[in-house]
């Protein structure tokens, strides 16, 4: 399914760089290899699952319309594949996203509702915007298409790492659902399976990392109150958790401020914007080298879509 999907979307991705610097491997020390999502459209990975279950879909459920549930990316995603593919999109989305998310959803023609994440379920929301069931519900991690389409990453970080003989490797993905690491685990059990994908989520967010830990899936306790708002989820899905459970090893969790400094050192070294959310994962291996087993640490930067007054005060208070 996976191979169907890259085979379906690639002529409409871009097909990531996977960067490296002298001085992320000095503060790692180790090689830390940076597969750049935040350079795809819509600026991150979701676009390539919004395609694959977009294009997926059949002429009836195209003139039906799509609904979904999003902070902001897979919103982004959803509404991008949509409007190519002429297919009414509602997205769901928290009335604290960042504003650049729900502006850049409206602009690519989506109809957003927005909700209050503290007070209402999204879920609730959609049953009641949906209350007939005509339009078909996408959600962000919890679908097999989506997990499909997500799985390209593995297949280009597959194809990339053999072009520079990197074999074993740590693959460390930011998390929120496990759409892209259950994706990309899928796919380097096929194509490289010396390569371990192990999820980074932000400290208090870390329902992942604990579910791996006790063997069930684990609930946060909280629905906000973080800045990596693009991995903010209550729990693993019910699809993802299995795949994760199977293939990926122990999970990370970083601080707000240690994404920050991420996401600040990779516009620094790499010359790339990355938002708070798509920077855990970098930050796991660039300050918890203790944790890791290989010399060779792959991190997806998995999105770019940060608020301009993030990103100035994140330079004005980190960088050199």
């Amino acid at each position: 399914m996976i191979m169907e999907a890259y085979d379906r979307i690639a002529p409409h991705t871009i097909n990531t760089p996977l960067l490296s610097s002298h001085s992320l491997n000095k503060i790692a020390q180790r090689k830390i290899w940076v597969k750049a999502e935040c350079l795809q459209h819509t600026g991150s990975f979701k676009y390539r699952g919004g395609w694959s279950a977009i294009s997926a879909l059949s002429a009836d459920e195209k003139s039906r319309g799509v609904i979904t549930f999003s902070s902001g990316n897979h919103a982004q995603g959803i509404a991008a594949a949509a409007a190519y593919h002429d297919v009414p999109a509602t997205i769901i989305m928290p009335s604290d996203s960042p504003g650049v998310k729900i502006k850049n959803t409206k602009s690519l023609g989506a109809k957003v509702i927005l909700y209050d994440r503290e007070t209402e379920d999204r879920g609730k929301v959609e049953r009641e915007v949906n209350f007939d069931k005509s339009l078909v519900l996408i959600k962000p991690y919890d679908n097999h298409h989506v997990i499909a389409g997500q799985g390209s990453v593995g297949i280009e970080i597959s194809k990339q790492s053999n072009k520079k003989g990197i074999k074993d490797a740590e693959v460390i993905v930011c998390a929120g659902g496990g759409g892209l690491a259950s994706g990309i685990a899928l796919s380097l059990e096929k194509l490289n399976p010396k390569m371990i994908v192990r999820t980074a989520e932000p400290d208090n967010f870390d329902d992942i990392k604990r579910s791996l830990k006790s063997g069930k899936i684990e609930r946060n306790t909280k629905t906000s109150g973080s800045v990596c708002d693009a991995v903010l989820t209550l729990c693993p899905g019910e699809i993802t958790f299995p795949i994760l459970k199977k293939l990926c090893g122990e999970g990370f969790s970083v601080s707000d401020d240690e994404a920050i400094k991420a996401m600040v050192l990779a516009y620094e070294h790499l010359r790339i914007v990355v938002e708070p959310g798509g920077a855990v994962a970098l930050a796991a291996a660039l300050f918890y080298g203790e944790k890791l087993n290989n010399e060779d640490v792959i991190v997806v930067a998995t999105g770019g879509n940060v608020d301009t007054t993030i990103f100035q005060n994140a330079l004005m208070k980190y960088a050199k």
